[in-house]
């Protein structure tokens, strides 16, 4: 909560601060100096701090609907948790049992072992044509 807070008050800073263009509606506005807005500021935070001993009533309340509303926010975030986990080990599950269903990664092509055929472990030998083995060969000529 007070994080939101925090971000609300210096976006409104940065937003107070951002430089104007020159209109007419601008030129009937009140000109206020920093100095001025310094002051008020430090009036009105001055003020809030002497509030809970003008009204102590309204910060007790006050200070229980922020333990109320913080209690509510955590429980929130835990339920939100709790949910996020279950998805998670659902999807886990779920993966695992495809995986445990899904059949090995092989192409048709290739029989494994014990499938089939009997599959050979050596490769076919003399697969050079008579054409190919008359062909002399000449290693790289070399610049001397």
């Amino acid at each position: 909560m007070r994080f939101l807070l925090r971000i609300t008050f210096w976006l409104g800073l940065v937003l107070v601060l951002l430089p104007r263009d020159k209109t007419p509606e601008s030129e009937k506005l009140p000109q206020i100096g920093a100095a001025d807005a310094v002051q008020a500021a430090t009036a009105a935070v001055s003020d809030m701090t002497q509030f809970c001993k003008r009204q102590p009533a309204a910060c007790e309340v006050g200070g229980q609907a922020a333990t109320i509303i913080g209690q509510r926010a955590q429980d929130g975030a835990r339920k939100i948790y709790q949910i996020i986990n279950e998805k998670k080990e659902q999807l886990g599950n779920e993966k695992a049992e495809k995986n445990e269903k899904k059949a090995p990664d092989r192409t048709g092509s290739i029989a494994a072992a014990g499938e089939g055929d009997a599959v050979t472990s050596e490769a076919p030998r003399d697969t050079l044509t008579q054409d190919d083995l008359a062909l002399e060969w000449h290693g790289p000529e070399t610049a001397n």
